[in-house]
C-alpha cells in the first residue's frame, strides 16, 4: 500500500512508559512507584516473564514519535493503572551532561545515556476508572492529564483504555471524528 492510500495514522501508547532490556531510560522509576506500575499494569514479558522497566510518561519521546510518524490521532492505554498514584509526573525535557537541556529528542541516542528527565507534576486521582465509558465519566484530574498530553504532543487523543476488557475503551469526541470512529455505531456522535 502506498502512502497516498493512508488517510489517518494512529499512534498507541501506554499512560506511562515501559522498556524491555538494557539501554537509556530517562524517566525510569526504580522505586516503589515503579514496582506498583509494573504490578498493576502486568508489565512482565509474555515469553520470558521478566519484569519490564517502568517510568513516567516520556512526552519528549512521544512528541518525537508523533512528528516522525505524522500521527493524526493517539490511543492511550492503561490509564487505569495510574489511579491511586500519589504524585503523577510527566517528562517534559531532558537534562544532559554539562548542564545541557533538551526540549526536543536528542540528535543521537548516546545523549540519552547521560540524560535524566525533567518532570512536570500533574494532579493525581484515586478513583477506579474501570466503569468509565465516556470522557465525562473520568475524574477531572484524569481528563486534565489527557489534555496535557494532547496539547504537549500536538495530536488529539481518539481512544482511552481504562481496563483490560474490550468494553473498557472510551471513544473521545476527536476519536468519533476519525474515519474509524464515524464508521462504528458505538462511537459517540
Amino acid at each position: 500500500m502506498g502512502p497516498r492510500d493512508i488517510d489517518e495514522i494512529w499512534g498507541v501508547c501506554k499512560a506511562y512508559t515501559t522498556r524491555v532490556g538494557a539501554g537509556p531510560f530517562p524517566t525510569e522509576l526504580t522505586d516503589e512507584v515503579g514496582e506498583t506500575l509494573r504490578a498493576l499494569g502486568g508489565e512482565y514479558g509474555t515469553t520470558t516473564g521478566r519484569p519490564r522497566r517502568t517510568g513516567w510518561l516520556d512526552l519528549v519521546a512521544l512528541r518525537y514519535a508523533a512528528r516522525l510518524n505524522t500521527l493524526s490521532a493517539l490511543a492511550i492505554t492503561k490509564l487505569d493503572v495510574l489511579s491511586g498514584v500519589e504524585r503523577l509526573m510527566v517528562c517534559t525535557r531532558y537534562l544532559g551532561a554539562e548542564d545541557a537541556v533538551f526540549d526536543d529528542y536528542p540528535y543521537h541516542q548516546s545523549v540519552l545515556h547521560h540524560a535524566v528527565g525533567e518532570f512536570t507534576e500533574l494532579e493525581a486521582w484515586s478513583e477506579d476508572l474501570g466503569e468509565c465509558r465516556s470522557e465525562e465519566d473520568l475524574p477531572q484530574a484524569a481528563r486534565d492529564y489527557l489534555a496535557y498530553i494532547a496539547d504537549f504532543i500536538g495530536v488529539p487523543i481518539a481512544l482511552i483504555g481504562v481496563g483490560q476488557g474490550r468494553e473498557q475503551t472510551i471513544w473521545t469526541p476527536a476519536g468519533a471524528e476519525t474515519l474509524v470512529g464515524r464508521a462504528l455505531p458505538l462511537a459517540p456522535a
